[in-house]
């Protein structure tokens, strides 16, 4: 190996996972919530937003729908 390269010659190129990227969002979730994820994301050494993705990106592909019914 070299002790050092020169890069100034290189071409630059777009990145070819760049569509693959996660979006950066901003939501609100319960403390419960995260304090459950965070729980199971030690568990499994997993950070707890991954496996918050994980989770959401499971019921999307599951096409998984949220029954809720409002007590009056």
């Amino acid at each position: 190996m070299k002790k050092e390269y020169d890069f100034s010659k290189m071409k630059s190129r777009k990145n070819p996972y760049a569509s693959r990227l996660k979006k950066s969002v901003t939501i609100r979730l319960s403390e419960d919530v995260i304090e459950y994820f965070k729980e199971m994301a030690e568990a499994s050494g997993m950070p707890y937003q991954s496996l918050i993705n994980l989770y959401l990106r499971d019921c999307a592909q599951r096409h998984r729908k949220v029954d809720i019914q409002w007590q009056l």
